[in-house]
């Protein structure tokens, strides 16, 4: 494979970023090719600057350079002034680490973080010079991969990918190789890819679309089968048992030093597909946090890490943790940020030491404006944890915050919205005992239910009604001094809510809006919703079939036959309790609800001590440590649970 650099370097002058191209971060691989060995091309759908923290990308790109059998190198979605010029040169898509064309890769996998990327992953296939439809490939062309949260429900983009891989990668990517290597040991002959196909289909977690049939019935969906009796009917998840056993990121990728103290998250809120399908919760060792730490920084040179998961205060020894990461550790100048942080779990101590000396601002998520709304959405954070955690983020020095709320939510109503400026008003309040400074921006996006969650079922709020609540809260706002809001666009809103629960007949609408020159949807600069509508009505789609009408029990879903580990009548059951209004308790410290992820695959939440999060629910005050030393592995009375409600 031979560098493309003499070609490109002279582009770059006439581009606005051109360091997002050339590679050479410190922490960055040495490729080393050889015979044998099987390539990955690990992108990103979206910018440099949005895609290089990604540290999925970047634990799976260590772990394949480490690998004999295997070689990784990195891209990133061009921005339109560099892909004018490839476009005009005939250069196609390259790596950024050695600046090899991407068509020249065994695999060329994406990381799908947001349905709105989806075009933009058509966008880099065809850059790369493959085919953009997966039927239209040869041998020689790479095996197009998607992974991520939004590959638990890969339909809409089944005609353009040749396998998904169903949640974690440590593992799966190892048995990926072996396939592949194979297969080029066979020269990669006519019709072998369709074998190679087949293979790749019996490694657990992996979904090959092409070997599935759809059938429908009108406009509802009625079965997707396997083709073949030895694919499976229904493909499970992976995940890493014991996040102990993988520590990467080892030398991550300067500017950035994070490390993930936990993976999972069992809360329960019941709109966080990030937090349904990652279960268990499996915590780092905290001896191996504070290595990743040291080494992070050291390898970097920068002066601040970010301890990361869905919830870090939720580590259960998170403040012995911070305790032991000392100047001696980090430096004098070194600070420890906590970017994902829940409310119920923030106090005076945590505000002491996040972010070290620096005092900007601070986020908090309540979600909802109302005590009722959030025990429907199960975000169960009262009012008084909210300004409890406000008050002790602005005693320690802070002078402004941001609240992120959803709207459009299930059963949600004007008082609840009006509920956003009430608490927004009464922070402010909070903040003015310490600082004349004060002020809260007030977040707003748009709710678009999400597969493998409980509301999944629900039907989306149109975009006039997203509009309409926008306002009632923009409105209110102007007599609240201090309160500022920002809102996402309900248009942009309404696309996401097509491909978020689509099925393979969306993958036309993608397509249609990608040829009409839709990349970087998600830029508020680029997107267009007349281009999504347009497409919809030419492939003869309804809006309101895909996006605003309300499922039942019994309709089968296009990510039925792909598994989160969630049994489908847990969630449904879940779904009901929302409409209740009934919230549920954290299971790691409450006898198990089975949900099915535990119980179904074997594993166990991992905690890296006995000691219960501050703020966390203790339940019936069961000991679930069962007398153990760190680390805990806690079955939350799976087992007596599970015989007796299944």
């Amino acid at each position: 494979m031979n560098s493309l650099w003499a070609r490109v370097e002279p582009l770059l002058a006439r581009v606005q970023k051109p360091a997002r191209y050339i590679g050479c971060e410190d922490g960055a691989a040495t490729p080393r090719y050889g015979p044998g060995k099987v390539s990955w091309l690990l992108a990103y759908p979206d910018t440099y600057e949005i895609g290089l923290p990604n540290q999925g990308l970047q634990i799976l790109y260590e772990i394949l350079n480490e690998r004999d059998d295997s070689v990784a190198e990195r891209v990133y979605a061009p921005w339109n002034d560099l892909e004018e010029l490839l476009r005009g040169r005939g250069v196609p898509l390259f790596s950024v680490d050695t600046h090899r064309a991407a068509g020249d890769f065994d695999l060329l996998a994406f990381n799908l973080s947001a349905e709105l990327v989806y075009t933009n992953v058509l966008n880099m296939i065809d850059l790369a010079g493959v085919p953009v439809r997966a039927d239209a490939r040869r041998p020689e062309h790479p095996l197009v991969v998607v992974g991520g949260h939004c590959a638990f429900n890969p339909e809409p983009l089944a005609d353009f990918i040749d396998l998904a891989v169903l949640g974690e990668g440590e593992e799966v990517v190892a048995e990926i190789t072996t396939v592949v290597r194979e297969w080029k040991a066979t020269g990669r002959t006519p019709g072998s890819r369709e074998a190679v196909l087949r293979a790749l289909a019996h490694i657990p977690g992996v979904y090959v679309p092409s070997l599935y049939d759809v059938e429908y019935d009108g406009a509802a969906l009625m079965a997707v089968t396997p083709l073949y009796p030895d694919v499976p009917a229904m493909v499970h998840k992976r995940a890493v048992a014991d996040l102990g056993e993988w520590a990467y990121p080892k030398r991550p990728l300067v500017p950035l030093t994070e490390v993930e103290v936990f993976r999972g998250c069992t809360r329960g809120c019941r709109f966080c597909q990030a937090g349904m399908v990652t279960r268990p919760v499996r915590e780092r060792p905290a001896e191996q946090v504070r290595g990743l730490v040291g080494s992070g920084l050291s390898a970097t040179g920068h002066a601040e890490v970010s301890l990361t998961s869905l919830s870090t205060a939720d580590f259960s020894g998170i403040d012995g943790l911070l305790d032991s990461l000392d100047p001696a550790l980090c430096g004098d100048q070194a600070t420890i940020s906590l970017p994902s942080l829940r409310v119920d779990a923030f106090t005076v101590g945590l505000a002491g030491r996040v972010a070290g000396g620096r005092r900007s601002g601070l986020t908090f998520a309540p979600e909802a404006g109302s005590w009722r709304l959030r025990q429907v959405i199960n975000k169960r954070i009262t009012e008084d944890d909210l300004y409890s955690a406000v008050d002790s983020a602005f005693s320690q020095g802070w002078h402004r915050m941001k609240l992120y709320f959803l709207t459009g939510l299930p059963t949600e109503t004007d008082p609840d919205t009006y509920g956003i400026v009430d608490m927004a008003r009464n922070c402010v309040r909070v903040g003015r005992k310490y600082t004349n400074r004060a002020s809260v921006t007030v977040s707003l996006g748009g709710f678009v239910p999400k597969a493998h969650t409980p509301f999944q079922w629900f039907g989306q709020n149109a975009a006039g009604e997203l509009r309409r609540k926008i306002g009632l809260v923009r409105d209110a706002a102007q007599k609240a001094k201090g309160v500022n809001v920002k809102w996402h666009d309900p248009l942009a809103t309404l696309a996401e809510g097509i491909t978020s629960r689509g099925d393979r007949r969306i993958g036309a609408v993608i397509e249609r809006v990608w040829r009409a020159g839709g990349v970087f949807q998600e830029w508020s600069e680029f997107f267009c919703v007349a281009r999504w509508e347009e497409a919809m009505a030419a492939e003869g789609l309804s809006l309101e079939w895909y996006v605003t009408r309300h499922r039942d029990e019994h309709e089968v879903l296009p990510w039925d036959h792909l598994s989160a580990g969630l049994h489908k009548d847990f969630l449904w059951l879940d779904w009901q309790e929302a409409l209740s209004e009934h919230g549920q308790d954290d299971c790691r410290w409450t006898p198990c609800y089975d949900c099915g992820v535990c119980t179904g695959y074997g594993l166990e939440h991992m905690v890296a001590s006995n000691v219960a999060p501050a703020g966390g629910s203790q339940g019936t005050g069961q000991d679930l440590s069962h007398g153990h030393e760190s680390p805990v592995q806690l079955r939350s009375a799976v087992a007596v649970h599970a015989a007796v409600t299944r």
